[in-house]
């Protein structure tokens, strides 16, 4: 391995949760269209996560599956395996919401078909011979879900405390489905890192994978912001623009540029740790009365 430990990153004890897969369902019939009345932008900026989050988890999925035999600690393989069952129910529950979309107009097929291409070609697994090859693209891409991670808590951190939504009269159904999984990521928020220092932990492949996701992720976000800014059957010569997101951030709709720009060398820091930031008690707190969740929690309990 090629980690070099000077300073060990050190997790918050009290942060760690034994992690569950809920399963939650969702009743789209009375979301509109703009689900945050009179802000289209709002709404379609936050909607990117239902043209990225399927192809994305289910490629969290993949990777994790083969990393699965690499695991030699029992409590970090148990976060893994509770991570696949949470990330692959976040990746069905916004699929589910893309037909809603199209019932009213906006279909976004064009758009998931190159998310889907870049998923499972571009980053799916490659015809490498055995050994060092097939190793380092495992890395490379444990390394990548450990960036994009740090990145799905801070938005989680954020929708759970995104007053603002609620003060505009956001739907209700939406904004559970956003609350119940961004308290998810912020429950599982150190197992990819947790892993991915556990089986490589180099800095320098951290650092530079970072770079990748992240400018991955500020192409595709405003890409997707676009599409449905200018395919919004509703809207005439509809534009999407960095200024319009700076705009919303002020007002607390979405969040900051200063906060985006924050958390880079937070995420940089050797000493960063996930347990670090967002509060694993405000993610339980949550998911104890989200609707959606406490549903899935009844069911199961009936079911025993």
């Amino acid at each position: 391995m090629s980690n070099t430990r000077a300073r060990l990153p050190q997790p918050v004890a009290s942060e760690h949760i034994a992690l569950k897969a809920r399963n939650v369902s969702f009743s789209w019939d009375s979301t509109p269209l703009h689900w945050l009345p009179g802000d289209p932008f709002t709404t379609h900026t936050i909607n990117v996560l239902h043209l990225l989050l399927p192809a994305g988890e289910r490629w969290f999925v993949h990777v994790y599956k083969q990393v699965l035999p690499l695991i030699r600690d029992e409590r970090l393989r148990e976060d893994v395996i509770g991570f696949i069952g949470q990330e692959a129910m976040h990746s069905q529950a916004h699929d589910e919401v893309l037909p809603h979309l199209r019932e009213q107009g906006l279909d976004p097929t064009p758009y998931t078909a190159q998310v889907d291409w870049l998923f499972e070609k571009l980053l799916g697994d490659r015809t490498l011979p055995p050994g060092k090859p097939r190793q380092w693209w495992l890395m490379e891409r444990v390394a990548m879900i450990s960036a994009i991670e740090h990145y799905t808590a801070f938005l989680g951190d954020w929708v759970l405390n995104a007053e603002e939504l609620d003060r505009r009269g956001a739907d209700p159904t939406m904004l559970d489905l956003l609350r119940w999984h961004g308290a998810e990521e912020v429950e599982h928020r150190a197992v990819a890192f947790d892993l991915f220092m556990h089986v490589d932990g180099s800095y320098r492949r951290r650092a530079r994978t970072w770079a990748t996701a992240f400018t991955a992720l500020v192409f595709l976000w405003q890409r997707g912001a676009r599409f449905f800014m200018e395919n919004d059957p509703t809207l005439v010569d509809g534009k999407a623009s960095f200024r319009d997101f700076h705009r919303s951030g002020r007002a607390g709709t979405l969040p900051t540029t200063g906060d985006m720009i924050r958390s880079i060398p937070r995420y940089l820091s050797r000493a960063y740790h996930p347990s670090q930031e967002g509060s694993t008690e405000q993610a339980v707190a949550y998911l104890a009365s989200s609707p959606a969740a406490t549903a899935a929690e009844a069911r199961a309990n009936g079911a025993a």
